[in-house]
């Protein structure tokens, strides 16, 4: 395994690939008490059309499968309960499954190899039946259900549909329960062995271990398969730059009206050093424009237009992109009028260059201080190595960051033609 080392950070990462294609990373931390292992595939909910290595023709799968793979995953051919063996070695393990990626993880306090063996194992033991398959349906149909009366999970889905025609991330994570009902054990096993290749996952293991032994353990549990030797191609049609429409509404139990305001970033394609370049000049945008240090924030909040806070988030994705705030606000349609309001008078005066370095020092604290936590930086890793950026590039990434570069962004994003509004209100 090569070695990366970043001097101002002082950390290292051991890097190689196994002949299977699979990525391997391990992060050392000497002296921490916590390991934790994450097993990931670039495969996620908006993955239903594709075109496998070797084939010429689209593959087309209903949508939420990537999800129902997931939880099938921890069922065995031989019965055993993969939870058990983990807590035998003292592991807490989870899985989840995102737009982008799906991800077998667990923590652990003792038994770092054992562990990993379990994780090495199960996931590349897919076992699905006719009954199995039929029984899950019903399961995950419970839990379709049940999101369909979660207000903040409308919020976002409403939003989603609102802003996006083609992009699959329009579409649930877990499908509808007449997409699940067209899954088959047959349509599993074709995106197993599509996506669940090794040479579309990346394992990445951080604690007090030793890159050696992690790489020993992957050559004893790795598949013996030839990796891809063309990338899969996803099918996600041709977005628009348009939103759908600008605002959705939707009646609910909640006490008080609840909204999600962003705006669509049609800059996609980009991935490596350009996508987070733009990745951290929108991070600092957002701050700046939405941070509660700022103008429009305290405008909000004294005024009492915004109940308990707001939050900015930032979805900087190849395929999509967007920037959105949520809250809680007795009038949300003036809370969208007012950020407006601020764009345009921040745009008429220019970032301020001494809250731009305020924005940018507490930016790379923020960075600096995912080190002393073993999930944050093993989800940090995942999700950023499948765009083809290393954890350590934000080093250069961040201090390279201009004001300049920063006012330049706010001239062209946050356009009111492609904004939408997602409204929760009380039912009456």
């Amino acid at each position: 395994m090569n070695e990366v080392y970043n001097e101002l950070l002082n950390e290292r990462i051991f890097a190689g690939t196994h002949k299977s294609g699979l990525r391997v990373h391990v992060m050392p931390k000497k002296g921490y008490s916590k390991s934790y292992a994450i097993f990931g595939t670039q495969y996620g909910s908006i993955d239903s059309a594709f075109v496998i290595p070797g084939e010429s023709e689209p593959t087309y799968v209903p949508d939420g499968i990537a999800h129902f793979l997931e939880h099938k995953m921890f069922e065995q051919p031989d019965g055993s309960n993969v939870f058990a063996a983990y807590a035998q070695h003292g592991a807490n393990a989870n899985a989840f499954t995102s737009f982008n990626m799906t991800a077998y993880l667990y923590e652990a306090t003792q038994d770092v190899l054992e562990n990993l063996e379990i994780l090495l194992d199960f996931v590349q033991k897919p076992y699905f039946t006719d009954e199995n398959v039929q029984k899950e349906q019903g399961i995950i149909g419970q839990e379709i259900r049940m999101y369909d009366d979660d207000p903040g999970w409308r919020l976002m889905m409403n939003y989603l549909s609102a802003m996006y025609h083609t992009m699959p991330v329009n579409r649930d994570i877990a499908g509808t329960v007449e997409s699940i009902s067209q899954i088959t054990k047959e349509t599993l096993y074709t995106c197993y062995n599509t996506f669940y290749n090794l040479s579309n996952m990346v394992l990445f293991v951080v604690g007090d271990v030793d890159p050696e032994a992690v790489w020993a353990c992957v050559e004893r549990n790795a598949k013996e398969e030839m990796p891809f030797d063309k990338e899969i191609k996803r099918l996600y049609g041709e977005e628009p730059a348009s939103v759908v429409q600008s605002e959705i509404t939707q009646k609910l139990s909640v006490s008080v009206p609840m909204f999600m305001f962003g705006f669509k970033d049609n800059e996609t394609g980009l991935d490596g050093a350009a996508l987070l370049k733009k990745n951290v000049e929108l991070t600092l945008l957002a701050e700046l424009v939405f941070g509660k240090a700022g103008k429009l924030y305290n405008t909000l909040y004294d005024g009492g237009y915004i109940l308990g806070g707001m939050s900015a988030e930032l979805e900087c994705e190849k395929q999509y992109g967007h920037t959105l705030v949520t809250g809680e606000s007795k009038d949300p349609y003036k809370v969208k009028s007012l950020i407006l309001d601020g764009i345009a008078e921040l745009r008429r005066t220019g970032i301020d260059p001494d809250a731009f370095e305020r924005a940018k020092r507490a930016y790379w604290g923020r960075y600096v201080k995912q080190f002393n936590n073993v999930s944050g930086i093993a989800h940090g890793f995942l999700g950023n190595i499948f765009s083809g950026i290393h954890l350590f590039d934000y080093v250069d990434a961040i201090r390279n960051v201009t004001c300049d570069a920063v006012n330049a962004r706010l001239n062209t994003a946050y356009t009111e033609s492609q904004s939408v509004l997602s409204v929760i209100e009380p039912v009456e």
